[in-house]
């Protein structure tokens, strides 16, 4: 398993890398909202393995390379059985337009009001900023995070870590 500190120091790490939620500690629950009237609770997702994206914002060049990505290893992902939700603090409106125009098929959770919460939870919120950090999750069947990992805002992290930390997840 993979933590910040593990990673290469292939540019400068946000100041709070320290502060973001580390392997073996339980992820903390939360519901958010997918659409105007449809909701998403982590809870909800228990048995399965979760990837949990955060991001800073949809329309970012280096956002929208970075949930490309995934889109394309969305059947990777889900060969583990792992369900992909990806995090910001943009509006649920934000996130169907960007979803739509960027044929993303998975879950972008609006954490807007009060923002940043879910995000200030996982030690993912740039406060100074007003936005998320660019972290990311993978979560296990019984709700325990298993790797972590903090990237520098202008880095797309892509989805090589994600992969390697769902393979060495207990089947």
């Amino acid at each position: 398993m993979s933590s910040v500190a593990d990673q290469p120091p292939t540019a400068e790490l946000p100041q709070n890398a320290q502060r973001l939620l580390q392997p073996g500690t339980k992820a903390p629950d939360f519901k958010l909202n997918v659409t105007p009237d449809k909701s998403l609770r982590l809870g909800d997702l228990a048995g399965k393995p979760v990837v949990l994206a955060f991001y800073p914002a949809d329309w970012s060049p280096v956002c929208g390379d970075q949930l490309a990505v995934y889109s394309e290893a969305l059947p990777e992902f889900e060969a583990y059985g792992a369900q992909v939700l990806c995090l910001s603090v943009d509006v649920v409106w934000c996130h169907a337009a960007f979803a739509s125009a960027r044929h993303i098929d998975f879950p972008l959770l609006a954490d807007f009001e009060p923002k940043g919460a879910v995000a200030k939870q996982y030690g993912a919120y740039r406060q100074a900023d007003g936005f998320c950090e660019r972290a990311l999750f993978v979560i296990d069947r019984k709700g325990i995070i298993t790797w972590s990992h903090l990237s520098p805002i202008g880095v797309n992290p892509g989805a090589d870590g994600i992969l390697q930390a769902l393979k060495q997840l207990p089947h």
